[in-house]
């Protein structure tokens, strides 16, 4: 069984929000001073599929990324997680793609692998928080599609999905190939690598496919979405102090000036 599950790159959602700062040419946040990390939901998805992997004898599990040379180090993550084998897919011109041209490319790329039993990916990226991948590459492979998924059992044939629902969870199963969209849960919480598989990883080689490597339709790899503007809005915060000690007068002074507010 091969399991390929797409990882990337992005911009670390814990960073200081003042030295969040949007680039008004590109219209893409700056990270020059930023650290570049994996995609939380890419990592559940990544636990996920080295958790299959270890129950299915002879599985194996391919990290594929779409990225330039410095998501290599997603990548490299991955087989300190002990994937099997990295792929790195990537093109100069691919640098504003949108989540259709990415799900086109991703598909391609695991066409050319020999396809995949299992294909995992996480719901949705913190960056942009589209959800379009996942079932872009199922429609672009001609596979189901299962998405919202915190738990996934392996069966002959077929898979059995723990999905999110409004309200709780509901459990389906599915034909394999698929595709599934990972969200986080208690049951695929990213493991802490061993040292020892953190040094391998080092050594471990990672393939690079460009673009000449697949059979693309160039008109798919362009984005149908132009990103026009992103910026950060400026929130102006005013504070008032109640002057007093005493706390029944100035609770009714705050019920005034909230009416005054219309608040309340």
């Amino acid at each position: 069984m091969h399991i390929v599950v797409c990882l990337k790159q992005v911009l670390d959602p814990e960073i200081t929000p003042k030295y969040f700062k949007i680039d008004p040419d590109t219209n893409r946040p700056e990270n020059s001073d930023t650290d570049l990390v994996l995609d939380s939901f890419a990592e559940n998805a990544l636990e996920l599929a080295i958790q299959l992997r270890d129950k299915v004898p002879g599985a194996t599990v391919t990290a594929l990324c779409l990225g330039d040379e410095e998501s290599e180090e997603v990548l490299k993550r991955a087989l300190a997680f002990t994937a099997n084998a990295a792929v790195r897919v990537w093109d100069e011109e691919w640098e504003n793609l949108d989540g259709q041209a990415v799900g086109h490319i991703l598909a391609q790329t695991i066409k050319s692998l020999g396809g995949a039993h299992l294909v995992l990916t996480g719901y949705q990226a913190s960056d942009i928080e589209e959800g379009l991948v996942g079932p872009v590459m199922a429609e672009e492979l001609g596979i189901p599609c299962v998405t919202l998924v915190s738990e996934l059992e392996v069966e002959e044939n077929s898979a059995k999905a723990t999905v999110e629902v409004e309200g709780g969870y509901a459990v389906v199963s599915v034909a394999t190939p698929a595709v599934f969209t990972i969200i986080s849960s208690e049951s695929n919480v990213p493991r802490l690598p061993k040292v020892k598989d953190i040094r391998l990883a080092r050594s471990k080689p990672i393939t690079l496919l460009e673009s000449e490597d697949l059979n693309l339709d160039r008109e798919s790899c362009q984005p149908g979405v132009k990103l026009e503007r992103a910026y950060v809005l400026n929130r102006e915060v005013a504070c008032e102090v109640l002057p007093g000690d005493d706390g029944a007068e100035l609770a009714s002074e705050l019920a005034d000036r909230l009416l005054a507010l219309k608040i309340l």
